[in-house]
């Protein structure tokens, strides 16, 4: 049987065993100061380059500043864009393009159908004609695509808007790729004929009901 003198004796050292792993455990949470120094890595293997952080000084260029403007004439990778009519909408000369250089196939259209209903239907209505909810709680009304002028401009005019805004109209670029724009407008170009179709249009079978 244990006298009371090796119990406490026990009982101290088990005080000092969890208080030492505790401590342990506390160091291990311990970041330190910040510092400039990088932390030890046994095995680099160019991991770490030398480098310019943002807004820098250097020795090594005249006018003392690390951070450097690109040559003159570099392109980013990704984004050559040589393709003037599809990436702007205009030729060579600047003139608005006629027509889309993206083919108006069915899944075109249903993709520009998809785009249209989120970008574009929440003003311009779903079926182009510029009544929407968010006008009619106030929005100034937007372009009514079945009107003459906008069933004859070129369809560059739609995908310029697209890109730069026009108006009340803010810019999409950010929002809609390019050839998500250009598969809107053939949708555009699909509501304008079913807004404006005459009677012949409609399938014999379908214009018999509608009569």
């Amino acid at each position: 049987m244990l006298s009371g003198v090796n119990i406490f004796k026990n009982l101290n050292e088990l005080a000092f065993l969890i208080l030492l792993i505790f401590l342990s455990g506390l160091a291990g949470c311990y970041q330190g100061m910040p510092s400039k120094k990088p932390p030890v890595h046994i095995n680099p293997n160019m991991d770490d380059q030398p480098k310019y952080q943002a807004q820098a000084s250097s020795q090594f260029f005249a006018n003392g500043q690390g951070m450097r403007m690109p040559v003159e004439g570099t392109i980013a990778r990704g984004h050559l864009n040589d393709d003037v009519v599809y990436y702007t909408g205009k030729d060579a000369k600047g003139n608005l393009v006629k027509k889309s250089p993206v083919p108006a196939t069915f899944e075109n259209l249903k993709r520009g159908q998809d785009r249209y209903n989120i970008y574009c239907g929440t003003c311009h209505g779903r079926v182009g004609d510029g009544v929407s909810m968010v006008v009619k709680r106030g929005m100034f009304p937007p372009a009514n695509f079945s009107q003459d002028r906008l069933v004859n401009i070129e369809d560059g005019h739609f995908f310029d808007v697209m890109t730069n805004g026009l108006r009340n109209m803010p810019s999409y670029k950010s929002q809609i790729p390019v050839d998500d724009r250009w598969a809107i407008i053939n949708y555009i170009r699909v509501l304008q004929r079913s807004q404006n179709a005459p009677a012949k249009d409609v399938p014999a079978e379908i214009r018999a009901k509608l009569q």
